[in-house]
This record gives structure tokens, C-alpha cells and sequence, in this order.
């Protein structure tokens, strides 16, 4: 079976009404030329993990040989010949789907000139006139409708035949893909006084009780994990910005049972999307008095709830405003009748009185009640 290619290109498009550069990945099987491109917007390691993912994925298998340039994100050092030691975190990517890796001589793109080709053919085909969209998601998944279309062009070898029906030759010589690699990149960080970890120049929560303490911190292309003691104590989606400041308010409220004057202008709370009902609720509750500890024992009721606190919290407010009495009392008290259990009865176990003299039974008494005559 012949090997798959992969390489990289630079692209110009326009994402969320910004032009920008993107980084496109590109992957082609060499027997088929059945291709595969998805575009992120930065070339470092936990993207080629994610490329690859979204590739095997696409093509429902893995090439039992991939080519690479010597990419750092993919080659440590480069020796004599063939012969390259392969980044840790590439290399069990490269075990997991049980695929060869091969790097290129240096300078000798030629070793990879489909891959090489189809960069360019790419930019004309995809990228000309300038794409434009919302976001990456509707970016990627518009371009892999469009690698699918491009297969029912004449191989080029094969000019009697698709790219598709080519595809189809070659798929059942492709290696199953049993599960998905987690391509994450890790990294152990210090977590501030304010509970943030800073990451490509912008900050992200961690809970409080996490403050000034080290944990791990996990980079997938769309995600941030931060990890302690082998669980996952906080997770946002990523941003490429700069300056950004993603909270999540929940991991901060430790902070407000002891200033719970915070609520009102702590920076995670002012951009807090909360249901409606919930919102007029805390404006109600905070203009009373104590109002601001009263609203905090909601939110803290709402987190030992877990997953459903923030759904219960959201109908206890609703059933509080229809009632036309707003106070935080009413409200926890709804949030206790919505989420107690209810209690089953307890059953009566006092002992039935037994007969010191129990009745003997005697049929003949019935055919006693058979031979006598009615008159009416």
C-alpha cells in the first residue's frame, strides 16, 4: 500500500468578518489522491494532533505509512540518512494508530510531490475567491464537503476513473481506527492569587481553592483542561486572542462566602449570563438588606446541586416572581421542594390483635341455610 502525505499551507480568509492568515493542514493518499484539508489558526503541536484525528476520521482509516517534512512539531533531530528522532507527544500519536512515520531529506520536497501539488491546486480550487465565514467549525466542515466533491474529478493516472471510485479500492487497505487519540499538549503552570492561569497571552479560572498551587495544563486546538491530583478541575473553550479574560463565576464563589459584596462588581459576575428570571430575582434581592449574602447562599445551594443546580435555581426563580414575593427565603425554599426527594410514607408496623379463640370451620351450616324456605 502506498503512503499518505501531509504538509502544511498558509492561507488568507476571513472568520468572524476578519481577514486573517490560517494555517491549513493538508493530508493525501498517494494511491487514490483522495484529499483532506482542515484549517486552524496556528501551526503548533496540539493542531497537528487534532489534524491528524480529524483526517483518519475522514478517510475511515490509517495509512499503514505517513511523509512529513522535517517539521519541529513532528522531528527533534535530524541524523545521518533517514534516520530522525521523533517528538515524544507526535511519536505516541504515530503508536496509537500503529502508522510508520518517515521524514523527507531536507530540501527534497520532491520525496512528497503530491502533497506538495495539492497546495496549490488548493489555494485555486478552495481559497480563490477569498472564503469567508463565521468560525473555524463552519470553515472546516465546508471543506470537507468540498475534499468529497473534488473527488469525482479523473484520477490522474487513471483517467477512466474517479478519485472516489479509486477511494473505494483503497479504503478496505486502510488500518481501522479503534479510538480517537487525545491530542492534548501538556504543561505544568502556576495558578495566580486571582485564580487565573495566563496561556498565549490570555487568562483562564481555575477554582479557588486551586490558588497559588501548580497543576497541569492541557491544550487540545479547541480546548483548556487544567488538571490536579488526576482529575479535571476546570475546562474552557480556547481562545487565540489577546488580552482575553475567560472566567467561569462558579469557580469564584468560595470568594464571595467570604466578600460577598464581590457580586456586584467582581469582574466574573458583571459578564455572568444568567436565565432571565434568575437576573431580575438578584436585582430584586440585592437592593434589600443583606441582600448580597442572601443571593449568595442561592448560588451556593445551586453548586451542591451540581450539573441541574443552575436549572433548578432558573424555575425557583420563575415560581418565586409569580408569587409576586421576591425574597431569597422563598426562592430556597422552591429549591428544596423542586430537589428533595420525596419521602415515602412510613408504613403502620403495629402488631394486628390476634383471637385467643379462633372459629372452627363447619360447611354443614351451609347446607342448613339451603333447606330452608323463604315465604314471601
Amino acid at each position: 500500500m502506498k503512503p499518505g502525505q501531509f504538509d502544511w499551507s498558509h492561507e488568507t480568509a476571513e472568520i468572524g468578518g476578519i481577514e486573517q492568515t490560517l494555517k491549513v493542514a493538508h493530508f493525501r493518499l498517494t494511491y487514490s489522491r483522495q484529499m483532506f484539508v482542515v484549517a486552524y489558526p496556528r501551526e503548533t503541536q496540539e493542531m497537528v494532533l487534532d489534524a491528524h484525528n480529524q483526517a483518519f476520521a475522514f478517510f475511515g482509516g490509517v495509512p499503514k505509512r505517513m511523509m512529513y517534512d522535517n517539521l519541529k512539531t513532528v522531528v527533534d533531530a535530524i541524523f545521518v540518512g533517514k534516520e530522525r528522532r521523533f517528538n515524544r507527544r507526535f511519536l505516541a500519536l504515530a503508536n496509537h494508530y500503529l502508522f510508520e512515520p518517515v521524514a523527507c531529506t531536507p530540501a527534497s520536497g520532491w520525496e512528497k510531490g503530491q502533497v506538495e501539488n495539492q497546495v496549490g491546486n488548493v489555494r485555486e480550487w478552495l481559497f480563490t475567491p477569498k472564503a469567508r465565514f463565521a468560525d473555524f467549525a463552519s470553515l472546516n466542515a465546508w471543506l470537507a464537503t468540498r475534499c468529497r466533491e473534488l473527488a469525482g474529478r479523473s484520477h490522474p493516472e487513471q483517467s477512466s476513473r474517479t478519485i472516489a471510485a479509486c477511494f473505494v479500492e483503497e479504503k478496505p487497505l486502510l488500518m481501522p481506527v479503534q479510538a480517537c487519540f487525545d491530542g492534548y499538549v501538556e504543561e505544568m503552570r502556576r495558578v495566580s492569587q486571582l485564580c487565573l492561569i495566563r496561556i498565549d497571552r490570555n487568562r483562564y479560572s481555575v477554582p479557588a481553592e486551586w490558588a497559588n498551587s501548580v497543576v497541569s495544563v492541557r491544550l487540545t486546538s479547541d480546548r483548556v483542561r487544567m488538571v490536579a491530583d488526576g482529575h479535571v478541575i476546570a475546562e474552557h473553550e480556547r481562545r487565540f486572542g489577546r488580552d482575553q479574560l475567560i472566567c467561569d463565576p462558579w469557580h469564584y464563589l468560595p470568594v464571595l462566602e467570604k466578600k460577598p459584596g464581590a457580586l456586584r462588581h467582581g469582574a466574573p459576575f458583571v459578564t455572568w449570563d444568567l436565565p432571565m428570571s434568575i437576573k431580575v430575582v438578584r436585582d430584586r434581592i440585592l437592593k434589600q438588606d443583606q441582600g448580597d449574602r442572601a443571593f449568595v447562599d442561592l448560588l451556593l445551594m445551586a453548586r451542591d446541586l451540581g450539573d441541574s443546580g443552575l436549572d433548578a435555581l432558573d424555575v425557583a426563580c420563575d415560581l418565586t416572581l409569580q408569587t409576586g414575593v421576591i425574597s431569597a427565603a422563598i426562592v430556597l425554599n422552591e429549591m428544596r421542594r423542586l430537589t428533595e426527594a420525596a419521602q415515602p410514607k412510613a408504613l403502620d408496623t403495629t402488631p394486628t390483635p390476634t383471637l385467643t379463640l379462633e372459629p372452627v370451620a363447619d360447611c354443614s351450616r351451609y347446607d342448613d341455610l339451603r333447606s330452608v324456605r323463604h315465604v314471601h
